[in-house]
């Protein structure tokens, strides 16, 4: 089983323990997640983002804080935007944020129910969720270089044919390169590789 559909088997999970959605946001890099996971109501997320509650978020806080998991209700720190009390209004009335990693690379998430408190089994099985994504999607460390030209080639705008003779090799030997820049850095196309490779700081 690869690695793609393994993440794709856990993320399931989260669906089955969340009936109210998630947001899953790996390794947090210059403030901003380089994968995100989310089902909350759209409502709720536009909400969210348009206030840009995610700079004044207690979860948040309490995320960067410390890891570890913590029911929401349990989560003390001051909230004078009211996030949490209009997270309720959206059906987000009890919830669990997970934290996990190193401060510069952090795993911050949040799991919601609309009917009662997660178990302490859920919250366990959750947290274990959380840590294997982690793992799973950690940055590779760098691409090769043949893997470097291929995106480099490609972000340029060339089409396959063309940037292949560039770089003198065979259009067949292009698209194996991006393949497998594609699985290290857990992208479906070739755009999404160019651009996680740039939030990785690899190009």
């Amino acid at each position: 089983m690869g690695q793609n559909h393994t993440i794709e088997k856990l993320v399931e999970k989260l669906d089955l323990l969340s009936p109210a959605g998630y947001y899953v946001g790996l390794h947090i890099r210059f403030a901003a997640p380089l994968i995100t996971y989310r089902t909350y109501d759209p409502a709720w997320t536009d909400h969210y983002t348009q206030n840009a509650y995610a700079l004044r978020d207690p979860l948040i806080a309490w995320g960067f804080s410390q890891n570890g998991a913590t029911r929401w209700s349990a989560v003390d720190i001051p909230d004078p935007f009211e996030i949490m009390d209009q997270a309720r209004s959206f059906g987000l009335a009890y919830g669990v944020s997970v934290s996990y990693g190193p401060v510069t690379s952090r795993t911050i998430t949040g799991f919601a129910r609309p009917d009662r408190e997660f178990t302490d089994s859920e919250i366990e099985e959750l947290s274990e969720i959380v840590k294997e994504l982690h793992h799973l999607t950690e940055p590779p460390d760098n691409l090769t270089k043949a893997e470097i030209e291929a995106l480099n080639i490609i972000a340029s705008g060339e089409r396959y044919a063309n940037g292949a003779a560039e770089l003198g090799i065979s259009e067949s030997a292009l698209k194996a390169r991006l393949t497998s820049a594609r699985r290290k850095l857990f992208a479906r196309t070739s755009a999404e590789a160019i651009q996680r490779a740039k939030d990785y700081r690899l190009l």
